[in-house]
Order: C-alpha cells, then sequence, then structure tokens
C-alpha cells in the first residue's frame, strides 16, 4: 500500500453522479429495548452461545438513534449528496404485521427530514437483514406468508416516508439471508438447510416483485428496485473441474438472482444442482419477480475464486488482503459492471456498498488508514473505467459511515471511515474520510464554472 494518499482519478464523474455513504439499522442504531422496538432475528440470533466472534450484540452500536443529530452534521461535513440507510421492521412495525409504532416512524421522519435539511438525498433500504423476531416464529422468510407481510411493510413505510426519499431498495443482498442466514447458518436466523434456503431466496425475490407492484400501484415518487452483492467468479485453475465448479458458482451467487429479474426464470443449471431442493414455485411467480426496476444496486468487495478442491485460500494470490481475508481486486469490479452490462439489460446501476475492514489505531486524535484511502481510491476509479466503456453508472457509497456491529465478527472489524470508540461514542474521521471529502469537492470544482473554480484555488 502506498503512504500518501493517492491521486484523484483524471477523469471527473458527471455532475449528477450521486456520491455517499452508507450504514444499515442493526449495526449503528443500539436502543433494540427502546421506545417500543420488538426483537429481531439478529436480536435473538445473538443471544446463542458462539456465534458471534466477540460475544457481543447490537443493543448499544453505535447509538444512532441517540445521537442522531451528530451523525447527520457529521454526513454533511463530508460534502456527499447521498446517504444510503436501512429501517428498522420491527422498530417501526414490531411484529411484523399489524400495528404501527409511531415513535419508531417518527425517529426515521427525524432522519429523512434531518438529511433534507441538509442538501443530502435519503436512499432506503427497507430490508438489511433484520426481519422481526415474531414473523420468524412462524417460519420467517421461508413462509409465503412473509411475502405478503413484506408488502404490507413496504406500503406502510412509502405512506410515511416515500414523497421526501430518492430511492427505496427492497431487499440487501438476499444471497446473504438466504445462503448464509439459511444454508450455512452462519448468520442468523441460523438455520442449516439448502432447501429452506432456496424457498427463502424464492421468497425474497417474490416479496420484492409484489412490493414494487404494490408501491407503484400507490403512486411512490421514489426509484424503486433492489441491491445484489456481487462478485466476478474464477476458477482457481484452469482444470475441467475448476472451471465447472467456478460456472456452478456464479449460477448460485449471480445468475440465481440476476436471471429471474431480468430474464424471467432461474438458471437451468443451478435448478439441476439443487434437484428436489429447489424452490416451490407458483404460477405467476417469475412475472411478478421480474418487473422492470427503476436501479440496480451492487455490493462489490472483492472476487470470488472457486475450486473443486475445497475452499479457496486467499493468501495464495499474493494480493493484498483486508482484516475480513478478502483479495483487494479493485478490476473486478470493471470486470463485473462491464459482464452484467453485456448479458442483461440493467437499469441505471449504482455501487451501494464499497469498502474495505482494517486494522485502525486511533493515535493523538487521527487514524492513519492509508490502505482504506488506497481502496477507496482504487474502486472508484474501477468504476470510472466501467463508464467510459458504456455501463449506465449512476452512483458510488462508501461502506461503512462508522465502524459498527459487523454482524458474525462484532465489533472487531472496522469498516467505516469514521472511528467509532465504543466506550465513549466518540466519532473520529480517519485520514480516509479526509480524503473523500477533499476528492467531493474537487468532483464538485471540475464542474463549476471557470471563475468560481478559480476563485476557490
Amino acid at each position: 500500500m502506498t503512504t500518501t494518499a493517492p491521486a484523484f482519478p483524471t477523469h471527473p464523474f458527471p455532475p449528477d453522479f450521486v456520491w455517499g455513504v452508507a450504514t444499515s439499522s442493526f449495526q449503528i442504531e443500539g436502543a433494540t429495548n427502546k421506545d417500543g422496538r420488538g426483537d429481531s432475528i439478529w436480536d435473538s440470533f445473538c443471544r446463542l452461545p458462539g456465534v458471534i466472534a466477540d460475544g457481543s450484540d447490537g443493543s448499544i452500536a453505535c447509538d444512532h438513534y441517540h445521537r442522531l443529530d451528530e451523525d447527520l452534521d457529521l454526513i454533511a461535513g463530508l460534502g456527499v449528496n447521498a446517504y444510503r440507510f436501512s429501517v428498522s421492521w420491527p422498530r417501526v412495525q414490531p411484529s411484523g404485521s399489524g400495528a404501527w409504532n409511531e415513535a419508531g416512524l417518527a425517529f426515521y421522519e427525524r432522519l429523512v427530514d434531518g438529511l433534507l435539511a441538509r442538501g443530502i438525498k435519503p436512499y432506503l433500504t427497507l430490508n438489511h437483514w433484520d426481519l422481526p423476531a415474531a414473523l420468524q416464529t412462524s417460519g420467517g422468510w421461508a413462509n409465503r406468508d412473509t411475502v405478503h407481510r413484506f408488502v404490507d411493510y413496504a406500503i406502510g413505510l412509502n405512506a410515511r416516508l416515500g414523497d421526501r426519499v430518492a430511492s427505496i431498495a427492497t431487499h440487501n443482498e438476499p444471497w446473504v439471508v438466504a445462503f448464509l442466514g439459511h444454508e450455512s447458518g452462519i448468520f442468523a436466523p441460523g438455520i442449516k438447510d439448502r432447501a429452506v434456503a432456496a424457498q427463502v431466496s424464492h421468497h425474497l425475490l417474490l416479496s420484492h416483485g409484489l412490493a414494487l407492484q404494490a408501491l407503484r400501484a400507490q403512486g411512490c415518487k421514489a426509484s424503486l428496485g433492489i441491491v445484489l452483492n456481487l462478485a466476478p467468479v474464477q476458477a482457481a485453475t484452469t482444470s475441467a473441474e475448476d472451471i465447472e465448479q467456478a460456472h456452478l458458482e456464479d449460477g448460485r451467487l449471480l445468475r440465481w438472482y440476476m436471471d429471474p429479474l431480468f430474464k424471467g426464470g432461474y438458471p437451468q443449471d443451478v435448478l439441476d444442482f439443487l434437484g428436489e431442493d429447489g424452490p416451490r414455485i407458483e404460477a405467476g411467480d417469475m412475472q411478478q419477480i421480474a418487473l422492470p426496476m427503476d436501479f440496480l444496486g451492487i455490493n462489490y468487495y472483492s472476487r470470488s475464486v472457486v475450486s473443486a478442491a475445497g475452499p479457496w485460500d486467499a493468501k495464495t494470490s499474493g494480493l493484498e488482503l483486508t482484516e475480513m481475508g478478502w483479495e483487494i481486486y479493485p478490476e473486478g469490479l470493471t470486470q463485473l459492471l462491464l459482464r452484467l452490462h453485456q448479458d442483461y439489460a440493467v437499469p441505471p446501476l449504482y455501487i451501494t456498498e464499497n469498502g474495505g475492514a482494517f486494522k485502525d489505531s486511533l493515535v493523538d486524535g487521527v487514524v492513519k488508514d492509508d490502505d482504506r484511502t488506497d481502496y477507496i481510491a482504487a474502486h472508484i476509479a474501477a468504476v470510472g473505467a466501467a463508464m467510459r466503456q458504456g455501463v449506465p453508472m449512476c452512483g458510488y457509497m462508501v461502506w461503512s459511515l462508522l465502524d459498527n456491529f459487523e454482524w458474525a465478527s462484532g465489533y472487531e472489524k472496522r469498516f467505516g471511515i469514521v472511528h467509532v470508540d465504543y466506550a465513549t461514542q466518540t466519532r473520529t474521521p480517519k485520514d480516509s474520510a479526509v480524503w473523500y471529502r477533499a476528492f467531493l469537492r474537487a468532483q464538485q470544482l471540475a464542474h463549476a464554472p471557470l471563475n468560481v473554480a478559480l476563485t476557490e484555488v
């Protein structure tokens, strides 16, 4: 890694390009038992022994619920024009159906209004994994009834916030909910059943399509879409076995979600692989899933390398790794975007999450995280490279605004461009935040009238 901040890209992005930072409700809000909030499946999961690396939970996290104005000022100070956040379903509708919690709704109204007052567009995500625990007792996402509860939830939130948010994403990373939550079981709700995971993935996609239909019927003004975690999948070697395994992995990670959304059906090779474990699909489901979207959000962190012999060790690649053990591979983002543009009739694309976890040290009030700055700068350049080849990119959002509860890793991994002292809740912008702010200022000046730019210089 370099020891000085990287240069800004030589090609300025369009003046209407969206620049932001992103968070999610369970990872930052805390206040899990305050003001009528119900339990989520992640509250329940955190109580299980041994599932969170440091034995922690989200009960306090970054205390964002009580520090909203401070955090809004922090976001505004970065110079971004967008903030992506998620709503905690159990905070606004504790049981996942029926009565709404006015205190929870009021919190998100303050959040949205506070963003708008600071000139920042709100980008809302309906489901960032914290399903109300009450719904899990009746099967959660494996129960088709949850699809309809989600649609009701989307309609209710739109009635309160839809006139003020720039966009609404239905789900964040359905692959994670389905595979990590229901097949490998390392995320909430901790189920290990391939057939259940396949059914969950179908219900997530179906609820997305039905929610889009309902929101449009309601006259929703916001742009509507979904957020997927995607990566280029590469074989570890040129052997036929590795190539075959990589193709299947590409099917399970990417085509299983992109094909139904944009081509109206699941990939046959993955259906063959699942066999009797495949999802139960009712008449009309696929047509609902494939409804046109206004945007597609993409979360990118690294490539996926696959070996038929078993899990591939990223340490053998020779590339630098983040604290999560993921390769730093920005060229994979360009490859991914070009592939999506070539293989699918994609709507406008946003990078809705991109960032890295690194070992951070707060010394004399400063966090020198050159590795994170390099990571962000390289991936922004990768987006620019895709745009110059015709990919319809509209925005980029750093993950994450704050160090936070990193799911099964607890508080051991730090993704934030703002350091959080969890004992005092003190926020300290890292050097990466300082670089990002300067980069955004340079973008602004690149599009300013000549006389304004000269004055600023």
